[in-house]
Formats: C-alpha cells, structure tokens, sequence
C-alpha cells in the first residue's frame, strides 16, 4: 500500500506510525495493496479553509476526507478494486482539544480519526442512525485491533 503521511501541523507526531495505522486499516478493510493514500496533518487555520471552502462550513473541524476512485472494502476475502483511495486532513490541534470531551488522548482521538477518515473514503456515513451505528461500531472495533497490536497482543 502506498500511504504518504505529511505533517505540516506545526505538531510533533510520529509520521511512521500514521503510516502503520493507516496499512493496518487498509488491510483490515481489504483495500487492494496497491491502493494509494495520503494523509496531511494540518493547522487550524488550513483546515478551516478547506472546511469552508469544500464542505461550505464555518470554523475548524478534525478531519476532512476527499475520495479519487470512489475504492470500497474488499469481500469475500478478495480485495477491492485497485486505484487511488483519496486523501485526509487531519488537525492535530483541533483533535487534541476535542480529545477530553471523549474520554481520550490526544493520540487516541487522532487515531480514531484517521480510521474514521479512511472509512469515510471507503463510503461509509453516519448521516442516518443505521449507517452511524454501522460505522462507528467498526471504527470502534478498528481502533482496538490497532491498540492491541500496538501493546504487544495477539490481534486476529
């Protein structure tokens, strides 16, 4: 998988392990491995640009996904349709400040939002009750795979 994570935030974070997040999602998502995502981690003030200028929203927000090739999960053990996945933009300083709210580390918020970003790219909603449950279940489920992983457990 081709994933390129840019920070130009003006926070400190572990660009790599952006990456590994994100092919962990991917793969868990059977997303074909020669699908291409980019990642940029931003400031408040180009998030809220974007936000303004492409969804039509006032003020900042965590994060913004704009899909190319309209890629979905692979089935049946088969992988999906190669080609470009899109790219996120995600806001260090905005996740971090909306962290407390959750119950959770700046870290942890802006994990989650890289999943739910790249679920977004994969056409997943939560614009009505049965598609909100539905994502956020496996968002929830895809973060604590990747925390498994990344404490030392044995994650199926």
């Amino acid at each position: 998988m081709s994933v390129e994570v840019l920070n130009e935030s003006g926070v400190e974070v572990n660009v790599a392990d952006f990456a590994k997040l994100a092919r962990f999602t991917l793969s868990r998502l059977r997303v074909h491995p020669q699908a291409e995502l980019c990642l940029k981690l931003v400031d408040e003030a180009t998030i809220t640009e974007f936000n303004r200028r492409w969804m039509g929203a006032d003020g900042p927000t965590d994060v913004l996904s704009f899909p190319m090739d309209e890629l979905r999960p692979g089935h049946d053990g088969e992988p999906s349709d190669e080609g470009i996945l899109g790219d996120l933009l995600l806001c260090p300083q905005y996740a971090a400040a909306q962290a407390p709210t959750y119950s959770r580390t700046a870290d942890d918020e802006m994990h989650l939002l890289t999943i739910h970003g790249i679920l977004h790219l994969l056409g997943y909603d939560h614009g009505e009750p049965a598609e909100e449950r539905e994502m956020f279940t496996l968002q929830a489920r895809l973060l604590a795979e990747w925390q498994g992983v990344k404490s030392g457990e044995d994650v199926e």
